[in-house]
């Protein structure tokens, strides 16, 4: 059971990596938004392929409030969720199970 439990523990440590990577992809994909950045620009090409699915997604569902793209905070928001809910419960269970086998 200790095998199981190390790999719950060990998923949800990749997951939260994982998810704090892509948040810091969100924030810097929004602050360079507010320069006018080189479209052709390989950096600037690799955040807007990596983060404008999910944008596009959320901005769908809310629309821009006054100019102001809330699309990014919403990301971030779910993003800490996430992290905070899964990735607490996988961690939880990983060691509820480690200390049952014991």
């Amino acid at each position: 059971m200790f095998v199981f439990s190390n790999f719950l523990s060990t998923i949800a440590q990749i997951l939260d990596i994982v998810l704090n990577i892509y948040m810091w992809v969100i924030i810097i994909s929004a602050l360079i938004s507010w320069v006018n950045p080189d479209p052709y620009n390989p950096i600037v090409k690799f955040l807007y392929q990596a983060t404008e699915p999910v944008l596009y997604r959320v901005r769908k569902v809310i629309p821009r409030m006054g100019g102001f793209d809330l699309s990014p905070v919403i990301v971030v928001l779910a993003i800490i969720f996430i992290k905070s809910f899964i990735v607490g419960t996988l961690l939880e269970v990983a060691l509820k199970m480690k200390a049952a086998g014991s």
